[in-house]
């Protein structure tokens, strides 16, 4: 019986081996073959390695050309931080998030305690809905109102859904934000003359350290805007790789035909560290987006860190005002001073769904030395 079994699973792989890697509609696509043969090459670096696929990937680019295309170019961080750990093992095994769910919290607790936080993170969205949600409202005041809308189907109106659209909405309005913010703060105070460039830039709409100001207004200032846009393209925004999938036709590149139904996907990491569109990619320069406004370089199409197309970021706008006004109004009435964090704390090392460096978690530390006033 066993040697039946064992000849029948030899077979099978056997007969699975030689479609996926001669006669699959991929086939033709270039690329280690053991990548094509299992899911397990990814599996190894991005579960065994903690997140290293995308370095993996990069390797694959360099090695057979696939971005050299020219026109290719508190609570709730503890939640997301576990979220985070846990990407890639719930990409391979996605019943985890469903396991853990119907556990009891107790024996979550024993089993991984991060994972506490995001279940924690989704019963408090939960309760405060339900808190609300009998209370008469003549218009809509949150996306939970709309998501609850009697025009959305029953199904779609589930409390558990509910607290997975929170989740997602928490992780996207504090975390993304916040790395930008870390890194524009550490580049910024370590450059004294960039600080006081920035100052002197900002005053004349901002004469006292607590001056109102407009979002519209320092839009306008070409070293805050490049400020941003480069704290933008090294925080990377989500370095994980987005499918995208077209149903029914068949994409052509480079004489390769992708057939219907193929999920492709990249990591924005690699748009926004191209050094044929960024040169020196790893170097903070928040005048190349002046100079390339002086040349005519649309270079912000490149900007990919809230991805592109009618998938994109639907806080984007949100999220550059937040950038834009707490940069402005921070660099007015401080002066900070960086400790216990180098360069090797936000470098990316690993991909978590955003960057981690290879050790430890992203986090930059400062502390407060004085307070402007005037």
């Amino acid at each position: 019986m066993w040697p039946l079994l064992l000849g029948f699973v030899s077979v099978y792989f056997f007969l699975t081996s030689i479609y996926r890697l001669y006669l699959h509609p991929l086939s033709k696509i270039p690329g280690p073959k053991i990548a094509a043969l299992t899911w397990g090459y990814e599996f190894y670096y991005d579960v065994v390695r903690h997140g290293t696929y995308i370095w993996e990937v990069e390797k694959m680019h360099d090695k057979y050309g696939f971005l050299d295309d020219k026109n290719f170019k508190n609570e709730v961080r503890q939640a997301v931080t576990e979220m985070s750990n846990l990407i890639h093992v719930s990409k391979f095994f996605p019943m985890l998030a469903t396991m853990f769910k119907a556990m009891p919290r107790w024996l979550v607790a024993k089993l991984r305690p991060g994972a506490t936080a995001v279940l924690d993170m989704q019963d408090l969205i939960t309760e405060r809905y339900n808190a609300q949600k009998d209370e008469t409202k003549t218009y809509k005041m949150t996306i939970f109102d709309a998501l609850t809308d009697p025009s959305v189907p029953p199904e779609e109106r589930s409390s558990a859904r509910l607290a997975d659209e929170g989740m997602i909405l928490m992780i996207g309005g504090t975390e993304t934000t916040a790395r930008v913010l870390s890194t524009a703060a550490f580049q910024l105070y370590q450059d004294e003359h960039l600080l006081e460039s920035l100052r002197k830039e900002l005053r004349p709409v901002m004469p006292t350290p607590t001056s109102n100001v407009s979002w519209s207004e320092l839009e306008q200032l070409p070293l805050l805007n490049g400020l941003v846009n480069e704290s933008l393209r090294l925080a990377f925004g989500s370095t994980i790789r987005s499918p995208r999938v077209a149903p029914t036709e068949s994409l052509q590149y480079k004489g390769l035909v992708i057939p219907p139904g193929s999920p492709i996907s990249m990591s924005p990491y690699f748009v926004l560290t191209d050094p044929e569109i960024f040169p020196e990619p790893e170097s903070f320069r928040p005048e190349r987006w002046i100079e390339a406004a002086q040349k005519g370089q649309n270079l912000n199409r490149y900007l990919v860190a809230f991805s592109r197309g009618s998938r994109n970021c639907l806080g984007m706008n949100l999220a550059y005002a937040e950038l834009y006004m707490t940069i402005a109004a921070f660099v007015r009435r401080f002066d900070l001073e960086i400790f216990e964090t180098t360069a090797e704390s936000i470098r990316p090392g690993r991909d978590l769904g955003m960057a981690q460096p290879k050790e430890g978690k992203f986090a930059v530390r400062a502390k407060v030395t004085n307070v402007i006033k005037e």
